[in-house]
């Protein structure tokens, strides 16, 4: 067998590196312009999400939605579209959508698995936009917590104390708990007691107490101020003092009924203990 010159060895393994080289530039450079085409529809895409999402804004904001509807809402089409945007992204890629959907429904039984709590705290977020206990602005008490509401997130509802405490509550454990919505009646009661002595005229303190509660600001006029005889003990009766006020103005109408008490009752016998003890005696 004759030997092959070094000359004739060169030249093939020269044009194998060639066309290794040349489908190597040429694979990076599909892949580069993907990848920078990608960017671009992720940035493209980020900008027509914003867009349609203000759009919606303003679309039920023209409609009067309710705030908290609104951003639920928004919530909900900012993470669909996304979610399709992502997925368009990786069907550009070449990989097949309907593999990435079953590897993105088993990812979401294993995370709903895992995050159970807080896929319950969605579900019991859909539920109160769905069911509407309150709403934002809502004075209420939720959770233990007794604030006005901020806002009714996905998961979470914020709320801010009287305190001003900013608080926020899974939406899962103000569902599963009492909801105590002080916004939604028209007017709520202010309940007082005013201790009266044995020896005042009650009828005479009821009546002033009446006159003097309608007079304060922003005491309703229907139903009237309710002072009644609650109980006795050993001073003498006890007065239920009652105005109605709207939820806004409690704490003033409160304060200002604790001020008639202190200055209005005045004129009557102070309540004060007594017993009356009898010594007899023995011869």
């Amino acid at each position: 067998m004759s030997h092959l010159e070094p000359r004739y060895l060169i030249r093939p393994l020269a044009m194998d590196l060639g066309r290794l080289r040349d489908t190597f530039l040429t694979t990076l450079t599909a892949v580069a312009l993907k990848v920078v085409a990608a960017f671009v529809f992720w940035i493209v895409g980020r900008w027509l999400i914003k867009t349609v999402l203000r759009l919606v804004q303003t679309a039920l904001g023209r409609q009067r939605v309710d705030p908290t509807l609104l951003r639920y809402a928004a919530s909900i089409v900012n993470v669909t579209l996304n979610i399709i945007l992502v997925v368009g992204i990786l069907g550009y890629f070449g990989v097949e959508t309907t593999t990435f959907a079953a590897l993105f429904a088993a990812a979401g039984i294993a995370i709903g698995m895992a995050w159970s709590g807080l896929l319950a705290n969605f579900a019991a977020g859909a539920f109160l936009i769905v069911l509407r206990p309150f709403k934002t602005g809502d004075f209420v008490t939720v959770g233990g917590i007794t604030g006005t509401v901020k806002e009714v997130g996905l998961f979470a509802t914020v709320i801010d104390t009287p305190e001003n405490l900013h608080t926020t509550i899974g939406n899962n454990k103000i569902l599963g708990d009492t909801i105590v919505n002080f916004s939604a009646n028209e007017f709520r009661r202010v309940d007082l007691k005013a201790q009266l002595s044995g020896a005042a005229d009650v009828n005479a303190a009821i009546a002033l107490l009446q006159t003097k509660l309608a007079a304060i600001p922003n005491v309703v006029k229907v139903p009237k101020p309710d002072v009644e005889i609650l109980e006795f003990n050993l001073v003498g009766p006890v007065l239920a003092v009652r105005p109605y006020c709207h939820t806004d103005h409690y704490w003033q109408v409160y304060f200002d009924a604790n001020k008639v008490l202190k200055n209005d009752l005045a004129e009557f016998p102070a309540p004060m203990a007594a017993q009356n003890v009898n010594v007899r005696q023995i011869a």
